[in-house]
């Protein structure tokens, strides 16, 4: 009963219970990014090791056991950013991607991401329907240059024309990525680091692999066409929005590349007016009679007889 008067009297003070409340966001978020990566197993074995290795040394008093596990913490501490050196990259740069860190000034202007969008779309629509393998990585807020240096720079306009003949099979750049930034193609035959999912490696190829690689190690988009099945997939934070037709990728390029205006219309095609067919005139005002009723036809002939 004393401790529990002591506890109650400790959350009276507003700073115990902030305290408690910004250690509990912190263990949430560290799980919630290590949520579907290799951290989350590692994690798991690592609590499950220690709490076996505690409890076997409390419960027969093992002295030199007891002895190692306390001295082991400072070790601890500094191997952990060692050990989830991916993981703690990755929950700092999406940290650093929150909306009130970002550069008020984007630095691709949004009529240029809608005009980066349709190219993109079409070229994937085309690549799909001729069964064309294809990987295009558009570049957000996380730089991306140390990827394009490892492949073949080309700075060239984004066109959906350019993007199919790099991906022409056989063609010396369609084995790999190009990375788009803004309305230009940066780079060709880049080679992207693949994801270490293994329930997502076990069922993929390589491309969609590598496209998952870079949203997990980036806050970038994948656009992929499978080479095998024509199928149109689009990955971001390290998941895979699959099964998309045309319109369904250009609704979710634009979600996630916020473009908020309406999108535009498609091609005008000129009004077709709607004209009533003109009746060719019947001789002896046979015209007129065509409308009335039968029984009007019939009080007109009994007329003229």
């Amino acid at each position: 009963m004393t401790n529990l008067g002591w506890l109650l009297s400790r959350l009276a003070d507003y700073r115990v219970v902030l305290d408690i409340l910004v250690v509990t966001i912190i263990i949430y978020w560290l799980l919630w990014v290590a949520q579907g990566t290799r951290a989350l197993q590692l994690i798991r074995g690592i609590v499950t090791l220690f709490a076996f290795l505690y409890l076997l040394g409390w419960a027969l008093d093992l002295t030199t056991l007891n002895w190692i596990l306390y001295r082991i913490w400072p070790g601890l501490i500094i191997a952990i950013p060692v050990i989830f050196q991916p993981e703690l990259r990755r929950a700092f740069e999406q940290l650093g991607h929150t909306s009130w860190l970002r550069n008020p000034f984007p630095s691709h202007q949004e009529s240029e991401a809608d005009t980066a969008v349709d190219e993109i779309v079409r070229a994937s629509a085309q690549l799909s329907r001729l069964r064309y393998g294809a990987l295009m990585v558009i570049e957000r807020e996380t730089g991306l240059q140390d990827y394009a240096d490892k492949g073949v720079q080309l700075d060239a306009q984004l066109s959906r024309q350019l993007l199919i003949n790099i991906f022409f099979p056989n063609s010396p750049l369609h084995d790999a990525a190009v990375i788009i930034r803004g309305s230009r193609i940066v780079a060709a035959s880049v080679v992207l680091p693949l994801t270490d999912n293994i329930s997502a490696s076990s069922q993929l190829g390589t491309r969609h692999r590598a496209a998952i690689g870079i949203t997990e190690e980036s806050d970038a988009l994948a656009v992929v066409v499978s080479e095998e099945t024509g199928q149109m997939a689009v990955a971001h934070t390290g998941r895979l929005i699959r099964n998309l037709d045309q319109d369904r990728l250009r609704r979710v390029l634009r979600t996630l590349l916020r473009i908020e205006h309406p999108e535009g219309p498609g091609p005008t095609r000129p009004a077709i007016p709607l004209v009533t067919p003109r009746k060719s005139p019947a001789p002896n005002g046979a015209s007129q009679q065509s409308d009335r009723t039968p029984a009007a036809r019939d009080r007109d002939a009994a007329r003229t007889h």
